[in-house]
């Protein structure tokens, strides 16, 4: 099976995702994961910045962060 993307948005996907310290085939496949509703798969694994390309992220104080700034608060709170 083959999947065609656009080659501005993997590019811009691809920067994105290495600035995140992940790999594109991670993110892709954690979105895809949340997508089909796969809840078993443990959620704590995927990053708030995978959370908002759902409309998934929490209302209020983290809404209003950047995805890097809410992938910081992240990691912070699980390493705590």
């Amino acid at each position: 099976m083959q999947v065609t993307i656009n080659g501005n948005i993997y590019r811009q996907a691809q920067t994105r995702a290495t600035e995140q310290g992940l790999s594109l085939p991670t993110v892709i496949e954690n979105f895809l994961v949340r997508f089909i509703g796969n809840t078993k798969v443990q959620q704590e694994t995927v990053p708030d910045v995978v959370l908002s390309l759902l409309g998934a992220a929490k209302t209020g104080e983290k809404a209003e962060l950047s995805s890097h700034e809410a992938y910081s608060q992240y990691l912070e709170e699980k390493y705590k």
